[in-house]
């Protein structure tokens, strides 16, 4: 059974960094898509950033210039390089592993989420 663990979230200051990092489990070797989410109280859950299993990536137009993913495929572990934070970026992040080796915008494109790290950006 796959199993996607985040961690890194907490409680930074507007303009700081935090990093994100990912694992999916239970996989001998993961050549799937994987994908940042987040969900603020009262919003809609929507992409950050995703990366193919290929490299490819692609990057949400509010998080361009200040966010950056990345997989690991040796430590098959995926992060999230967050900069410049802002108090709007405040949510829970989830990582997501694709349904296949594409990177696709879709929540549906993803088949397994972890449970959430939360992000708060204070002003």
């Amino acid at each position: 059974q796959v199993q996607v663990l985040e961690s890194g979230g907490g409680l930074v200051q507007a303009g700081g960094s935090l990093r994100l990092s990912c694992v999916a489990s239970g996989i001998l070797l993961n050549i799937n898509a994987m994908a940042w989410f987040r969900q603020a109280p009262g919003k809609e859950r929507e992409l950050v950033a995703a990366v193919s299993g290929g490299h490819t990536t692609y990057v949400a137009d509010f998080a361009k210039g200040r966010f950056a993913i990345s997989r690991d495929a040796v430590k098959d572990r995926t992060f999230l390089q967050m900069n410049s934070l802002k108090p709007e970026d405040t949510a829970m992040y989830y990582c997501a592993r694709g349904r296949g080796i594409e990177l696709g915008r879709e929540a549906t494109d993803y088949e397994n989420w972890g449970q959430g790290t939360q992000v708060t950006v204070s002003s």
